[in-house]
């Protein structure tokens, strides 16, 4: 019984020394975070965030989302999308994204603003 004891500690000893698979460090990823928290938009629409042409988010007014992504370049696309709200159906709109650059550990922090283009992102400071 006892020699079983020690066979069983042994073992699971053994298995923490090896690396776990998959496993990614704290500063493999940077962290995006895309708000809607100042009135710079003035609609009630529901504004989709698309990261690569894939829908990632969606945002009402005051409201932010944060993503953790892989260091790198992505491309950034903002969007009115249909809703219940009436006049949020999308027309002709501008399709621009902006490429963002990553930095593994980074945070960025860019706000929602519409200019003479339509949506755009503006960098914002973190504010802590």
């Amino acid at each position: 019984m006892r020699r079983a004891a020690f066979g069983l500690f042994g073992l699971l000893g053994m298995v923490g020394l090896l690396p776990q698979a998959g496993a990614a460090g704290p500063s493999d990823y940077s962290i995006l975070i895309i708000s809607r928290e100042r009135l710079e938009v003035a609609t009630s629409c529901e504004i989709g965030v698309y990261i690569n042409d894939q829908l990632a988010g969606r945002l009402f007014q005051e409201q932010s989302t944060s993503f953790n992504l892989p260091a790198g370049e992505l491309d950034i696309r903002l969007r009115y999308l249909p809703g219940q709200v009436p006049g949020c159906q999308p027309g002709i709109e501008n399709q621009r994204s902006t490429r963002l650059k990553l930095a593994a550990g980074q945070i960025n922090k860019y706000r929602i603003a519409v200019d003479q283009n339509g949506l755009t992102l503006i960098r914002a400071g973190l504010g802590y």
